[in-house]
């Protein structure tokens, strides 16, 4: 009989196979895959990080991606963290597995600032998160987020307090004209002494066609009909442009915009160590729940991060769960917004190396790393755990019906 995945408790663990345990997941059933596989550095830290060849790295990784690409729902992504070893096999075998239409980002992730100082060579101070979609088109996923707005970029004020900016209401790129546009291209009029903006003449108005700084023909970034419902968001100005003097009309960009959850601004492809912790604060944030047992962890900032991205409520798995970060981070997440996101997180039962602190600790596999973790997290930040015996099939309750392929 198959085990089903709780509903209602945060983190699951399943040790085991990840191969095996994708195998029992539903087509469909997850929302976002987060993890962090072996390197291939030929290191041996809590386990031996080691597979010879490139070749034989990819054929271990193959049949894995494919297997998440199958349990993911059409509207969900994967992001799986490597560095320079085998960056590049990664993104051929990721372009060939999810395609490259669905290429979301190749993100430089600031994980070592001060840089490894061990070895030759430079001193590396990044690793990358590699994501991908399921389908581009149906993806849910928001590359955006209201902690990075600077309120410095909007330096106007409106008589009622609220702070903006002029952003040109012609479309400044050059794809987008009156031949490839056609119905943006028409006059608006305009009072510059008064501001006023309408897409009819009114008294005083002047007549505007959009136009590019070398007076080549343009359009506008909003419709007519948007332009007389939005009329109090446009302002007319005279402004001086590289043949003088014209009139032209602005639209004024908000600084809190009646949107959900306010405004956002969309990420950068560099994360830095400040925005989503080190290595060094990763190792600390395990010190404090179970010891220093993993020596290389990622930091819960990284995959809340990933996690903003996408709804309150999604179904989370980590099929190279290692030291549990990715549950400790589904916890945190859910603690902070009132979330429900559920995570499975999958492990092995390989030894640990002796005398690794893991091994020292009394952590006899990898699996009970990440167990331990959970553990602690579900004391520590609540949501509870519950684990899933070894060679018991998973059955996930998806979020929602899966869609019909």
């Amino acid at each position: 009989m198959a085990a089903r995945w709780s509903s209602s408790v945060w983190n699951t663990f399943v040790e085991g196979d990840n191969l095996d345990v994708l195998a029992t997941l539903p087509p469909g059933s997850v929302d976002l895959v987060v993890t962090d596989p072996p390197y291939n550095t030929g290191n041996g830290f809590a386990y031996a990080d080691t597979f010879g060849s490139h070749a034989a790295w990819v054929a271990m990784m193959r049949p894995r991606l494919e297997a998440c690409r199958e349990v993911l729902a059409d509207t969900g992504a994967i992001f799986v963290s490597i560095d320079d070893h085998e960056v590049a096999h990664l993104r051929l075998l990721m372009d060939e597995v999810f395609g490259e239409a669905n290429f979301l980002a190749q993100v430089i992730v600031n994980l070592n600032p001060k840089g490894r100082q061990l070895g030759r060579g430079f001193a590396t101070s990044h690793e990358y998160l590699l994501g991908y979609a399921r389908d581009a088109g149906r993806c849910v996923l928001d590359a955006s987020s209201p902690d990075h707005v600077d309120e410095g970029d909007f330096p106007l004020s409106h008589a009622d307090g609220r702070r903006f900016r002029h952003l040109p209401l012609r479309n400044t790129n050059k794809k987008f004209n009156p031949a490839t546009a056609r119905t943006l291209h028409f006059p608006l009029y305009g009072d510059p002494a008064s501001g006023r903006v309408a897409a009819a003449p009114f008294p005083g108005s002047r007549e505007i066609w959009p136009v590019f700084g070398d007076g080549a023909p343009a359009v506008w970034r909003w419709s007519a009909p948007l332009v007389e419902a939005r009329a109090d968001d446009l302002v007319c100005r005279t402004i001086r442009g590289r043949l003088g003097e014209r009139d032209d009309v602005f639209q004024r960009d908000w600084l809190h915009r009646d949107t959900p959850g306010g405004r956002r601004k969309k990420l950068r492809t560099i994360w830095l160590s400040e925005e989503v912790g080190s290595t060094d604060t990763a190792v600390a944030e395990l010190k404090a729940l179970v010891g220093k047992v993993f020596e290389s962890p990622k930091p819960t900032g990284l995959v809340r991060r990933v996690l903003a991205t996408m709804p309150s409520d999604v179904v989370v798995v980590d099929p190279f769960a290692g030291s549990g970060t990715t549950g400790h981070a589904v916890a945190l997440a859910n603690a902070e917004d009132g979330g429900t996101r559920r995570c499975l997180s999958v492990n092995s039962a390989e030894p640990t190396r002796p005398g690794s602190h893991a091994h020292v600790a009394g952590l006899a596999t990898v699996a009970d790393i990440t167990r331990a973790r959970l553990r602690a997290v579900a004391e520590a930040v609540g949501g509870g755990y519950k684990e899933i015996p070894a060679g018991l099939p998973a059955r996930v309750t998806p979020r929602r019906p899966s869609p019909a392929r």
